[in-house]
């Protein structure tokens, strides 16, 4: 048996009954991780005696009939901006290079306490701010599919892990796509759920009122899994959300017919990758067979979606990253003959270079004289974007599109080019800026074997549709079954 190919759902019914244990199921992915990790780069830090140390506690419960649930000894990586408690956690800085927290987030608590096992820490762009996992301070992550290419960001190393089966999921997060696009360039299932689903205690902070963390999977009936696990409310979170949590999997029913389905005209744009137009559409048509009532829909306020996610986005890290300064915590220089020399010298050395192009670009739409110009006219336009989704949803259920315009890109490709490389959440950011569930999953190949994604959005705090949806279509498609060459 194949242990790191297993799906939770399928490690889980082998796991409860006794068939495999949770310490042998851990040791073939830590075994994989060791053998073809140094290729892929996807985890920053593995946790070899903390995770077996974990199964071993796990196996001992299976065994003495103490079941907590299908993620008790299922073994998982967490992206590298959730604090973990006596374990590194670096945000993918050198700034917070050797920072080891004394407490856990909200989602490695609920993650820990359900029975998991966390074997790793997984890359990502530093700050979370990229769209390619080439921006982290520990090197590029690679894409299982074809090592020359990007897996996406900024939770790329969190897709990569899970689409190389070195882990049987991950938990991301997502500002503007950073679950959804890495989650279509890998061939996997990645779910952002409404903002204020999960809680954001413990995970460090980019654009506060962007942020969500959420399940990368390989299946939709695995995301529903940890979202049952992850989503509640958080009194320690101000911007978590007190609403009732639907048991996830109760949704997951091959019948959606009747359910109608927006397609907006607006994401078929010109240069949007024709292998990606014909996948996308060829899924639409499925969807319409299976019962779906599919009419097109105009989201209007779309294309200055791009423009007011990047003032609101790098405004918000102005003001959150202002907190690493060589004073509190992190990465200090020594030899500063002043304090505003080590503020500085600090941070021009801890700070990469795409999150000290985020913070100058914020501090300037924040800066007196351009506040109203350009940050506060980009929340007005905020409003319009989420006004646009408040009335398709009178005439629609869920909204299908596209999830990225365009195949994974290669290594290197869009480095000197900021604004290409920002183009590539186009289709993602509204999502964030509406505050709206969003999941993307795999929908076919490109003729080089690329995966291609599609993009399913929600209601706010209805999750349920668009897992029904989505799994729906994807058991009637076998995109979930192929495997990276790698």
């Amino acid at each position: 048996m194949d242990l790191p190919y297993l799906t939770i759902s399928e490690a889980s019914e082998l796991l409860r009954k006794k068939e495999i244990s949770p310490v042998d199921l851990t040791k073939a992915l830590l075994d994989r991780i060791e053998e073809i990790d140094g290729e892929l780069n996807s985890f920053i830090t593995v946790l070899r005696d903390h995770s077996l140390k974990s199964a071993e506690e796990a196996e001992k419960q299976i065994i003495s009939g103490t079941y907590k649930g299908p993620l008790h000894g299922i073994p998982m990586g967490i992206k590298d901006i959730f604090v973990m408690r006596n374990v590194k956690t670096t945000c993918g800085s050198k700034i917070l290079e050797n920072f080891i927290p004394p407490y856990d987030s909200t989602v490695v608590r609920k993650l820990t306490d359900s029975g998991a096992t966390i074997v790793g820490k997984n890359n990502m762009d530093e700050f979370a701010m990229g769209s390619s996992t080439e921006n982290s301070y520990f090197g590029p992550t690679r894409n299982p599919w074809d090592l020359e290419r990007v897996p996406g960001g900024s939770s790329g190393g969190s897709a990569t892990a899970v689409a190389a089966s070195l882990c049987l999921a991950s938990v991301g997060t997502d500002t503007g796509g950073s679950i959804r696009q890495p989650a279509s360039f890998c061939g996997v299932v990645g779910l952002k759920p409404t903002y204020g689903r999960v809680s954001r205690f413990g995970m460090i902070a980019f654009a506060s009122s962007l942020d969500q963390g959420g399940p990368i999977t390989k299946t939709v009936e695995d995301a529903a899994t940890m979202l049952n696990v992850i989503a509640g409310n958080d009194p320690r979170d101000s911007t978590s959300v007190d609403e009732p949590v639907p048991n996830y999997m109760k949704c997951l029913t091959d019948e959606i017919k009747g359910v109608r389905i927006g397609v907006p005209k607006e994401y078929f744009v010109k240069g949007i990758d024709s292998e990606i137009e014909k996948a996308v559409k060829t899924a639409i048509a499925l969807i319409n067979d299976l019962g779906g009532v599919v009419e097109e829909i105009s989201l209007p306020h779309t294309e200055y979606a791009v423009s007011t996610y990047y003032i609101i986005a790098p405004s918000e890290a102005s003001s959150n990253l202002a907190r690493y300064d060589g004073v509190k915590y992190g990465f200090r220089v020594h030899g500063a003959k002043s304090l505003m020399d080590m503020y500085f010298n600090t941070r021009a050395e801890g700070f990469g270079d795409e999150v000290k192009r985020r913070i100058m670009l914020g501090t300037y739409a924040l800066s007196a004289g351009y506040y109203d110009a350009y940050y506060l006219k980009a929340q007005r336009v905020r409003t319009l974007i989420k006004k646009d989704f408040e009335d398709a949803f009178e005439k629609v259920d869920v909204i299908m599109t596209p999830t990225s315009p365009e195949p994974p890109f290669k290594i290197g490709e869009k480095s000197d080019d900021p604004l290409k490389m920002y183009l590539s959440d186009i289709f993602t950011i509204p999502c964030n800026l509406g505050g709206l569930p969003g999941i993307s999953i795999p929908c076919g190949f490109s003729s080089s074997g690329l995966p291609i994604g599609v993009q399913f959005l929600g209601k706010p705090f209805d999750e349920g549709s668009i897992l029904r949806v989505a799994h729906a279509y994807e058991q009637h498609t076998n995109w979930r079954k192929k495997r990276p060459p790698i």
